[in-house]
Order: structure tokens, then sequence, then C-alpha cells
């Protein structure tokens, strides 16, 4: 990873600047980019607009990263247009992540799409996707993660994060209100929950929540599927964006209820256990899903865990550990930043403790337990190895970095 814009903008170039073709909506922050960027692109839909939505990790399939209407494009049409960007790609040096970036903007042009909803990867003002010029930015929240490339302290993170707003266009944010002062100085015309706008929240058990939205532009109430205050939350601040692009009341409702997305407190049941996934992989994301599980009633259940050796583990599994009758460790087996699941064992101290090598082995040892539930968590990598598997359906045999 080499932080900078000048790759990925001279990329950009070489395909004919597809970007130009449609209108973009920047996704960024800690936690939550994914839930409010697929909850937009499904409102979006839903107003008679042909969206697109880039996410990243991709939970088993590449393509997942490039939907448009709600569906994944075509395996063969994404190696096609890879494989033209590909010597432009090799040309100026890009990055992993430039690439597929790039790539997106070319595959949503030839999509012929209206407005193209970019998950932000790392960061913000570095980030690639910040080579988009957007006309609405959304900004979720801030906390404490990828400290070695964004800076040791919140206040250096939402610098950093700020760096997708544009100077008098329009944005919205759910970040606390001690930071708000270093997004404003951006200059952006920024709507903020808790002062320009309100939200209202009404929980409806493992159906979701009933969302209700105050914004300068009208209220709208919807019902979202998305579990947990969080949930509920990034589904509000997506609601907040749509109004903020023009969309309707009913639009908004439309997409909210309609909103799927895998991986993010989802419920699987397999062999008669409801299975919770969530890729929960720094404290503020490990704290929202106990929060979660306390206000559905969950009260200890046991954990399928697993997590990449990078991150703050020790916050994460402070807030797991409530929660846990018992722990199973692992790894993803795809990917090289796995921690081994040995090491994790400290972490979990006076808990019962399984050590397994594979998801496959974590999952006997959870079948063996006949739980009436379970959560699995710690890395989207992971989930992505685990969920097919409960699914019954085939995965991709890559390695995987990010």
């Amino acid at each position: 990873m080499h932080p900078g814009l000048g790759r990925v903008e001279a990329l950009l170039s070489r395909l004919g600047d597809p970007q130009r073709a449609f209108r973009t909506v920047l996704v960024g922050g800690t936690n939550g980019k994914g839930s409010t960027a697929a909850s937009l692109a499904a409102m979006l839909r839903a107003g008679g607009i042909r969206a697109g939505l880039f996410t990243s990790p991709h939970l088993t399939r590449f393509t997942e990263r490039f939907v448009v209407d709600s569906a994944e494009l075509p395996e063969a049409e994404v190696a096609a247009a890879l494989a033209e960007v590909r010597p432009h790609a090799e040309e100026v040096g890009a990055s992993f992540f430039e690439i597929i970036t790039a790539l997106g903007a070319a595959l949503f042009r030839r999509a012929d799409v209206e407005v193209a909803v970019m998950e932000v990867g790392l960061g913000g003002r570095l980030d690639a996707t910040n080579a988009l010029d957007p006309v609405l930015s959304v900004l979720t929240n801030v906390g404490l993660d990828h400290t070695e490339v964004l800076g040791d302290t919140r206040e250096a993170i939402a610098r950093e994060k700020a760096g997708i707003l544009r100077a008098g266009r329009p944005a919205v944010t759910g970040v606390a209100a001690d930071l708000r002062p270093i997004l404003r100085a951006e200059g952006a015309d920024l709507w903020a929950l808790g002062e320009e706008a309100h939200l209202n929240v009404q929980g409806n058990g493992w159906d979701g929540s009933d969302v209700t939205v105050d914004s300068p532009v009208g209220t709208v109430t919807l019902r979202t599927p998305l579990l947990g205050a969080h949930g509920a939350a990034n589904a509000g601040l997506a609601a907040l964006a749509a109004l903020r692009l023009g969309l309707s009341p009913q639009a908004v409702q439309a997409g909210a209820q309609a909103t799927q997305w895998p991986g993010r407190l989802e419920v699987i049941s397999w062999r008669g256990t409801r299975v919770l996934l969530d890729g929960a992989h720094n404290p503020d994301g490990a704290q929202a899903v106990a929060a979660a599980l306390q206000s559905l009633g969950v009260d200890r259940l046991p954990l399928v865990f697993g997590a990449a050796g990078d991150k703050d583990l020790a916050g994460v599994a402070a807030a797991l550990r409530p929660l846990a009758s018992e722990v199973i460790l692992t790894r993803a087996a795809l990917s090289p930043r796995a921690a081994d699941p040995a090491s994790l064992a400290p972490l979990f101290p006076e808990v019962p403790l399984t050590v397994t090598d594979t998801p496959q082995a974590a999952l006997a040892a959870l079948a063996a337990r006949r739980a009436p539930q379970a959560l699995v968590c710690g890395s989207l990598y992971l989930l992505g190895e685990v969920r097919p598997l409960l699914l019954g359906e085939a995965s991709e045999d890559r390695e995987r970095w990010q």
C-alpha cells in the first residue's frame, strides 16, 4: 500500500475517465460504511435511479464488489473489463485497491449507471475512491482502526476521513459531536445527526427497527431489517443522504425495507442453531455487536472467533468476552493476515476454549454443542469462508489479502 491519488488518477485517465459518466456518492467512516452504502443504493433503485454499489472487501465472491440495481455483475463481464484495465494498471504501478476502484468506475460506465455509491476503503483523503468527485459525501463515524496508517487519535483519523468532503457540497454524518468541528472545517454543506437532523428509533427485535428521520427537507419513517441500534443508525443516515439527493419518502421507505447486507448481524439457521454472523473486527464494531445482542435478549452463547493479526484484538475480545459461554478459536484459511488461533487464547481468560485450524473444524466443534444460537465474528475474511459452509454454497479458492 502506497497512499496517494496520483496512480489512480493516471489509471482513470488512461481509461477515458469513466467516473465522469455518472454521479458519485462517497461513503466513509470507521464502521457501518457498507450497510449505509447498501441502504442508500437500495433507496436509489426504489426511486427509479439506476444505481451502482461498490464495496469492499467481498465476503465470498470477488464480483460482490460490483453491484448494479441490486445484482452482482457477471463474472465474465468483470473479467473482461479487468483484462482491459490490466495493462494500464501495470504501466502506472497501481495497487490492488486502486485497480478495483478504477475497474468499478469502468464497469459502472458500461452499465449506464446514473449514481454510483462508492464505499471508501481506508481513511478518505488519500483513498483511491477520493479520486472520484462526489456530489454528496457520507461519514458514518470515527473510531480507532488502521491507526498505523491513519494516526493513533480519533482527531487524526477524523481529519483523514474528512478528506472526502467537498467545500460547498452536501454531506451527512453521524460522527460524534466533539469531532464535527474537524469536519466542518472542510466547508461542506454538512448535516449532522443530532444537530441539523435527528433520528428516533423503535426496535422491533429480530425484525429490525422503525426509524424516524427528521431533516430540514422533511420527515420520513422507515423500517429497516438491519439489526441493532447501529444498524438502525446506518439506515437512518442513508435515508438522510437519500433525502439530500431528492428522493421521495416512498423511495426511502421501500429501499430501506429491501436492504440486504450479508455478514453484518446476519442470521442463518444451521442444524438447529441460529448462527449470527458479524464482521466486527475493531473495538467499536465489537461493542456495537455486544449491545445489539443484549437488546435482543441474548445472554451468553458460543463464540466462533478468528481475526487478522494486525487489529486491536485485545479491545475486540474485551467487548465480546461477556457474551461468550465458550470460545472456538479458528482462522480464515485463505487469509495470510489471519492470526494463529492458538495465539488468540490469552485474549479469553477463564472462558472454555477450543482451538481449531480451519473454519470447517470450527463448525464441526460448534455442531457438537447443539447450542440454540451462536456468534461467528472477528473478521470479514473468516465470515467469507464460514458463510458458504453454512449455506452449502461454493466459495472462491483464492488467497486473500484485502
